[in-house]
């Protein structure tokens, strides 16, 4: 109904079985946008989420979206790369670069039996951690037609003080040429907690849950602040570790020495932006003296 109403909206979606595209072509028939859904083929691998696994189902979902023209229209080939690991960075390494000429492999077997739609081709993939690898094989990809590769690399956004972290710093040991670019990304997002309690000398409750904060890796306690004191906030000292989310409480082993006390307040990393951000509607920008100057509204 949207499509119908807004011209200008211009939307795509995903494809992976012939079942998904006869229902997408039964509602565009029915509702009679005036113009053809805009679709991609998804490609995916044993073990992953959704997706073609092979060429033959993916050509055999590629020819049902030509079958359904005017109704639909085949603008690309997807994927997500993102889950794929390795027991070492290289073997992750390797593991996207067989997965993105699969992706390859079905745009241009769609390409040379006239599959696609008139428009520019569309390759897509890149999550936040392998979009260099992404980048170089796609614009490699040899198409006789035009192409427009786009990665979908949100957390770059934000980055983050765990895994993506983690991820640059492998990114640049493999794509050395990086580093003419300057220091690369910085953590820019914190969720900030009040100290609770102090039951135990080396033990910290903290006003921070999974309510509060996406848990792929514990948040990082960066910086703390007391109410009352001026100054900017003070980094934490070594020692002092996330040891577990309860839903509401961050439970933090601190040392016997630890300055934190009871209504101090604590400034977390996090691990995984995209889950930080569903949890707040509305988060505060600071300057570098931690005085807000403005907010944005999320929509996850």
């Amino acid at each position: 109904e949207e499509l119908k109403r807004d011209p200008r909206f211009d939307f795509y979606c995903l494809v992976d079985s012939a079942d998904n595209v006869a229902r997408l072509a039964a509602a565009a028939r029915e509702v009679r946008v005036g113009r053809p859904l805009q679709v991609l083929v998804e490609g995916g691998f044993r073990g992953g989420r959704s997706g073609c696994r092979d060429l033959a189902s993916a050509l055999t979902v590629a020819r049902a979206v030509k079958a359904a023209d005017p109704f639909l229209c085949l603008r690309g080939v997807e994927g997500f790369e993102g889950l794929l690991q390795g027991e070492t960075p290289a073997a992750a390494a390797a593991a996207v670069g067989g997965f993105l000429d699969f992706l390859v492999e079905i745009a241009a077997a769609c390409e040379s039996e006239g599959l696609f739609g008139p428009e520019t081709i569309i390759l897509s993939a890149g999550g936040s951690a392998f979009y260099d690898l992404v980048t170089a094989r796609f614009a490699a990809a040899g198409l006789a037609r035009e192409f427009l590769v786009v990665t979908r690399s949100g957390c770059y956004l934000t980055h983050d003080s765990g895994m993506y972290r983690t991820a640059f710093a492998e990114l640049r040991e493999r794509s050395p040429d990086t580093d003419a670019l300057g220091p690369g990304l910085v953590p820019a997002l914190e969720v900030w907690a009040y100290v609770q309690s102090r039951p135990e000398p080396e033990k910290v409750l903290l006003t921070l849950g999974k309510r509060d904060v996406s848990y792929d890796d514990m948040p990082v306690p960066l910086q703390w602040h007391r109410p009352g004191e001026t100054g900017r906030p003070r980094p934490v000292p070594a020692g002092h570790l996330v040891t577990g989310l309860n839903d509401q409480h961050c439970h933090m082993t601190v040392p016997p020495a630890s300055p934190l006390a009871v209504g101090d307040m604590v400034g977390f990393g996090i691990s995984h932006p995209c889950l930080t951000f569903d949890k707040w509607q509305a988060i505060c920008i600071v300057d570098d003296d931690y005085t807000v100057t403005s907010a944005i509204r999320t929509f996850f």
